[in-house]
């Protein structure tokens, strides 16, 4: 029999009596399926459901980013056996408009942020591309099979790591480990220092592991990015 409702991660709990004391489940979250599948584990434990209820409780009281419905979006525009190359962010962009669910990418019609234009700077640069015409929306890559996940995929508005070590980043380092137990020859581009930090979570024996200096001007201006 199904209980409580969280619309703010889209999680459903149910509650099944056994003997005198009843456990809690996540069973159900709307999450693209292979990746709900691959995930379901982590759903059910007590910290992604403390994590749940301390985010609900933000979106009903400070501003968060992204919107409610873009939260799992990386997952949903590059499902698990569409993958093929991962690109590791820290958290959302904190502003006004800019965040939409995948890392580094903005909603359409909204200045590019410092690090996306040297993102695409650095592209045409390496390649030349006379007629490249960028989205800063990523949309396109995402459906490529980039899977733009921020280790974070919530932030507090004007306040960049406010929701780092509560429990997110148990979630993504799972879903990296998965990534690199279960496909081959992926290509995982690790931007930064805190991105670096996943290196340890990738068999570099069956994966292509990029590491380069962060793009944003204070990373890419101290060398490292263009030109990597």
């Amino acid at each position: 029999m199904c209980g409580w409702y969280y619309p703010i991660l889209h999680i459903k709990l149910c509650y099944f009596k056994r003997g005198t004391s009843g456990e809690k489940i996540i069973t159900m979250i709307h999450i693209e399926k292979s990746w709900r599948d691959i995930l379901h584990g982590e759903f059910n434990k007590k910290y992604f459901e403390d994590l749940s209820h301390f985010i609900e409780h933000e979106y009903t009281t400070q501003t968060i980013y992204p919107e409610q419905k873009d939260v799992f979006r990386a997952f949903d525009l590059c499902p698990f056996d569409q993958v093929k190359v991962v690109i590791i962010g820290q958290d959302p962009y904190h502003g006004p408009k800019q965040a939409n669910g995948l890392s580094f990418a903005v909603h359409e019609n909204i200045p590019l942020p410092p690090s996306l234009k040297n993102i695409f700077k650095e592209i045409d640069l390496e390649y030349n591309q006379i007629n490249f015409r960028p989205s800063g929306s990523l949309v396109n890559w995402a459906k490529q099979g980039v899977l733009l996940l921020n280790a974070c995929l919530t932030v507090r508005e004007s306040e960049p790591n406010s929701h780092v070590n509560l429990g997110w980043q148990e979630l993504t380092k799972n879903a990296v480990q998965v990534l690199s137990d279960r496909k081959e020859n992926l290509v995982f581009l690790l931007w930064g220092n805190f991105a670096h930090k996943f290196e340890n979570l990738i068999d570099a024996q069956k994966h292509l592991i990029i590491k380069t200096a962060h793009p944003s001007p204070l990373g890419a201006n101290k060398g490292g990015w263009f030109g990597s």
